[in-house]
């Protein structure tokens, strides 16, 4: 009889178990997810792509790979410049595959579309290669954060020192979607904030293999700087056109408005030289900037740009932020984030506005001569940090409700 009756003891307790909700049953096992949603195939592929993901899975390890005693799983995705692509893998990550938080976000179209998505579904997103200044300002939510820089930056360090540098007339290049009007919207108010005009602006299809016709009208303008309001591969082979053009030989200013280290290294010094541009992160600023930078190249074997740079300290400021609160409650993570510096291997004295942009200092620079260059990716030279204050909007300027 004790024998019977121990038996079906142990049963019961086996029936009672199988019927714990699943997420009692998990807890223990699922990982805390982090997504890295970006173009891993197109015209951006070498400005994020796989090397964001790659400066994601850094940040994961320095970390230590755990949080709230749960792996740290990093996941990664091509929206191919899409938005409807880039809202349904977002939908799928949040929905189905339990990702927590999405970042990188290349393409300011898919970034825009991504940033809604999580506020309709109190999740986190933390946009680092989306320009548009828009993610904070109009289009700003609780939960949602923009790192790195944005297009109002931009404006404020290349199209501010080209005009006060002479550059008082511009005509822009615009990538016919939401990164370039709003890359075009900002410069101009920097330009003529600083005494410049601007003389017009053609928009141009994501991915034009032939710049000849939009060259032509920008050259027939006789603007002194055409504005480069687009980005990647697109800047690269305006670039590369503008020269059989003969445009900067004939005394126009190139100016690569989202212009960054992989554009220079897919260049190359003859042709990129003299190009000023304005990133959020430099290499040779500091003793650890240096050691990210040669970390990340020991595993890629190429140098980061602040799109990889910000990938990684926008998945660092999360996992301590889920760290501090013992919880991957969006609100709570969100609110942690918002209230912490930012201070990592990239950023120094960062500090996040209820907005949810990151502001830090920005660096203006510009692409070296062929004979000024030490070797391989010594493509800069420093011309200038700006202040976090002046390259970002403040908070009531931002157009963001949020207080």
């Amino acid at each position: 009889m004790k024998k019977l009756m121990a038996s079906l003891s142990l049963s019961v307790c086996t029936l009672a178990l199988s019927y714990l909700p699943t997420s009692a049953q998990t807890v223990s096992t699922t990982p805390v997810k982090i997504g890295v949603l970006n173009d891993q195939s197109g015209v951006y592929a070498d400005y994020g792509g796989k090397w964001s993901v790659e400066a994601a899975r850094m940040a994961v390890e320095d970390f230590g790979g755990e949080v709230l005693g749960k792996k740290i799983e990093i996941v990664f995705a091509d929206h191919q410049n899409k938005a409807d692509i880039g809202s349904n893998i977002a939908r799928q990550w949040y929905d189905v595959d339990g990702v927590d938080m999405i970042t990188e976000l290349t393409n300011s179209g898919v970034a825009l579309a991504v940033h809604d998505i999580s506020k309709q579904k109190k999740k986190i997103d933390m946009v680092v290669g989306g320009a548009s200044s828009r993610l904070t300002g109009d289009a700003c939510h609780s939960t949602g954060f923009h790192w790195t820089y944005d297009t109002r930056a931009l404006g404020v360090g290349t199209g501010g020192a080209l005009t006060k540098a002479g550059g008082t007339s511009w005509y822009f290049l615009t990538a016919d979607y939401a990164f370039g009007y709003a890359l075009e919207k900002d410069t101009s108010a920097i330009v003529t904030s600083n005494g410049g005009k601007v003389l017009g602006a053609v928009k141009h299809p994501l991915n034009s293999a032939d710049f000849s016709s939009f060259l032509l009208q920008a050259q027939a303008s006789k603007a002194k700087v055409i504005g480069l309001a687009n980005a990647g591969l697109d800047t690269t082979n305006a670039i590369k056109q503008a020269a059989e053009f003969g445009i900067v030989a004939g005394g126009q200013k190139l100016a690569g408005l989202l212009f960054t280290l992989s554009e220079a290294h897919g260049l190359g010094l003859q042709a990129a030289q003299g190009v000023v541009a304005t990133e959020g992160y430099y290499s040779d600023v500091n003793a650890d900037t240096r050691a990210f930078a040669d970390r990340f190249f020991k595993r890629t074997n190429r140098m980061p740009n602040m799109v990889q740079a910000g990938t990684y300290s926008s998945v660092l400021a999360y996992l301590k932020a889920v760290k501090a609160v013992g919880s991957k409650d969006a609100d709570a993570v969100a609110a942690k984030i918002r209230s912490e510096p930012v201070n990592d291997l990239t950023v120094k004295g960062g500090k996040v506005l209820a907005n949810g942009r990151m502001v830090h200092d920005m660096y203006l620079l510009e692409v070296k001569k062929p004979s000024e260059s030490k070797g391989a990716w010594d493509y800069y030279k420093l011309l200038a940090t700006i202040p976090g204050e002046e390259a970002f909007f403040k908070l009531e300027e931002s157009g963001c409700n949020l207080k």
